[in-house]
């Protein structure tokens, strides 16, 4: 019988491992994850994978999570997980792609930092000078956009989903391996977060300050909360307020101009 082979992927300081004999997979998390590869951590959580074919599943299924007491049950058209988070253990029946393990990874994210005080964003983030600063609004606002403009001392953590986590220095964004359209992986860094900016197009470049409950607003709208448990969601509107008062917001309404980096900061 082949052996069980880990592969421990560390997003925003939580190592999951991962388990599978199927080499295959093993071939698809490390493309997958390449970057945020890190052996020597110690894993907070555990997945055992097992591969099944296709047809397995219905395809057309959308997206359910369902938790109750610490176990929680997620499942889409092309994988089905479990996950009990006192025992830190879970398994995934998966059809080979990358994308069924990177929507468990993205929903026990969400779980986890709901319940310490973070979120993941439906946003871009980049870090300039130390100091990271996060771009949202829906499709088509830009997100991918303005990271692309960046100027090459900036380091880019994600074109499509930001980690957020609340630290003792306040609120700290995380590199991402969640990619958007620019499909490629964020970097494995992390820093204060200095702004957040709801972005819109424009003829020229402006930022007007959002008022705290604006700043909520925006936040509810783009924070990625897959689970119907009204303890978590509580939760992340707390998280969202506390954010709202302690960093700044903008609108920042640009045209597709690196100059609008000077804006930025």
């Amino acid at each position: 019988m082949p052996t069980s082979r880990p592969v421990i992927v560390d997003v925003g300081g939580v190592a999951v491992q991962l388990l599978t004999s199927e080499p295959e997979l093993i071939y698809v998390l490390e493309g997958r994850f390449k970057k945020f590869l890190n052996p020597s951590a110690e894993p907070v959580f555990q997945f055992e994978i097992t591969l099944v074919p296709d047809g397995t599943f219905d395809v057309d299924a959308d997206l359910h999570v369902g938790g109750r007491q610490g176990h929680w049950i997620m499942q889409r058209g092309d994988f089905h997980a479990e996950w009990n988070v006192a025992e830190r253990r879970g398994c995934i029946r998966q059809t080979l792609n990358p994308y069924a393990i990177d929507s468990v990874l993205r929903i026990v994210h969400t779980l986890v930092l709901a319940a310490d005080g973070g979120f993941l964003l439906h946003a871009s983030s980049a870090v300039r000078g130390g100091r990271a600063y996060l771009f949202t609004g829906p499709s088509g606002a830009g997100k991918s956009t303005i990271v692309g403009l960046a100027p090459h001392d900036v380091t880019v953590l994600t074109d499509e989903i930001s980690y957020v986590k609340r630290c003792a220095e306040g609120y700290v964004a995380f590199g991402t391996p969640f990619a958007g359209e620019r499909s490629e992986l964020g970097e494995p860094a992390s820093a204060p977060v200095s702004a957040l900016f709801q972005l819109g197009r424009g003829i020229e470049t402006r930022r007007d300050r959002l008022d705290e409950a604006e700043t909520v607003q925006t936040l509810m709208r783009n924070i990625l909360f897959f689970a119907d448990d009204h303890d978590l969601t509580d939760r992340v509107l707390d998280t969202a307020c506390d954010f709202a008062a302690r960093v700044p917001a903008f609108r920042l309404h640009f045209a597709p101009d690196d100059r609008v980096w000077q804006t930025i900061q």
